[in-house]
């Protein structure tokens, strides 16, 4: 059977709902960029006047401007545009239950009881093009195709608000003459290897055999020869579906390098408080965590160590890490970001094995502290109560972009 899949991507998302808010900024050079004073200081998105200037994402503040001196710089608001993306994604659900979000922006949409690509899916994609810019103010390209990767190239090959038509009579012409670096999940250093065998297009990618693919990339490189070939099977799933959690983290980038042993342990504490969090409410406990350092001359360092018990808890967490730094870490550069990572996780409901040595009764002790502690802040906040040790300035950006949702893996 036939799918028809869209896929739905808001043109300039950050950008378009600045300018929807403040129609001062309409068909003007705006960019939405990161604060400098917080180390996040480059283009998050650029309007489309901007991007003719030159504007890229992922530019440094000081290049966008050198590019386009007259831009108009605005800081992000993510709260207003995680707004936006449910008002978006709750039009996308008069059309099907199938609507699988892929970031804030970016949507799949599978169209039941139809396998007309050309028909019903066109029409249907028209209306939703429509009916998003007239009620939202914004603008979406759409891709409609019987794959979910040719529909995400589709969204991408013209912009802004239009509809394009990938099919299994045209996409050899359409999409297999675009660059490997095109496809999804071909990233920099995948691309880099590739190219280096000649694989240079998708379509070479499509007609290599598949015992070299393997042999170069191992199973991600089949995985991506069938994206090639349109011949991927992954469902969209229903709307609120989210992916089994395989870990729990968060890391930031400080707002001034660290140079001592109780800054980053104040910083690693800190984190932990939002990673247990996470952990009681998926009901999750970890066996080990992970510890990624990034140096102020940016060099990253990452270890790892199981621990003997499975724990929830911020502060066994943050010792755990803290002490893989103390043993791997050489302070011959101060610390600019960390990331605190739960890993090896299982459901507490999982029955363990207690150690004779292991704190019992201090450690359920520090459980039921923990529950109580989360139960408050989850209630009245999360400045509502701290541990002592975390009073102050933590050298960390108050911005919160770091908890902005990331595009969940597409294949299962």
């Amino acid at each position: 059977m036939r799918r028809v899949i869209l896929h739905s991507d808001l043109n300039c998302f950050y950008a378009a709902v600045e300018m929807n808010e403040d129609p001062l900024l309409r068909g003007r050079k705006v960019a939405v960029c990161g604060s400098v004073e917080n180390r996040h200081g480059i283009v998050l998105t650029a309007s489309y006047p901007a991007k003719r200037e030159g504007v890229r994402t992922g530019m440094a503040n000081w290049q966008a401007l050198q590019v386009c001196p007259d831009l108009i710089i605005v800081p992000p608001r993510y709260d207003l545009y995680l707004k936006y993306s449910r008002m978006v994604r709750r039009i996308y659900l008069r059309w099907s239950d199938a609507v699988e979000s892929f970031g804030m922006d970016e949507c799949w949409i599978n169209l039941p009881f139809t396998e007309d690509v050309t028909g019903e899916g066109v029409r249907t994609a028209e209306t939703i093009r429509r009916a998003v810019r007239e009620e939202t103010g914004l603008t979406v390209s759409v891709g409609v195709s019987f794959s979910k990767v040719f529909a995400k190239l589709g969204s991408d090959m013209k912009k802004p608000d239009a509809v394009t038509v990938i099919t299994p009579e045209n996409y050899e012409d359409r999409i297999w003459p675009l660059p490997v670096r095109e496809l999804l999940y071909v990233g920099p250093a995948t691309s880099r290897k590739l190219l280096t065998k000649g694989v240079r297009t998708i379509g070479d990618l499509a007609r290599t055999d598949p015992r070299l693919i393997r042999a170069w990339l191992g199973k991600n490189g089949l995985m991506l020869r069938e994206f090639a070939n349109g011949t991927e099977r992954a469902d969209v799933m229903p709307a609120g579906w989210e992916s089994p959690v395989k870990s729990v983290g968060h890391g930031v980038t400080c707002v001034r390098d660290l140079t001592c042993n109780y800054e980053v342990w104040r910083v690693l504490y800190e984190l932990s408080q939002d990673v247990g969090h996470r952990l009681l409410n998926h009901e999750l406990g970890a066996r080990g965590v992970e510890l990624t350092v990034r140096d102020a001359d940016l060099r990253f360092y990452q270890f790892q160590t199981a621990l003997s018990f499975s724990t929830q808890s911020p502060l066994e967490m943050a010792a755990a890490c803290f002490d893989l730094f103390r043993l791997r870490y050489e302070w011959t550069r101060p610390v600019r970001a960390l990331t605190l990572r739960a890993i090896l996780l299982h459901g507490e409901e999982n029955p363990e094995q207690l150690d004779l040595f292991g704190k019992v009764l201090r450690r359920a002790k520090q459980k039921r502290l923990d529950t109580v502690v989360d139960d408050i802040r989850r209630r009245f906040g999360t400045e509502t109560i701290r541990a002592a040790s975390l009073m102050g300035k933590l050298h960390m950006a108050e911005d919160r972009c770091e908890t902005v949702p990331m595009p969940p893996p597409m294949y299962r």
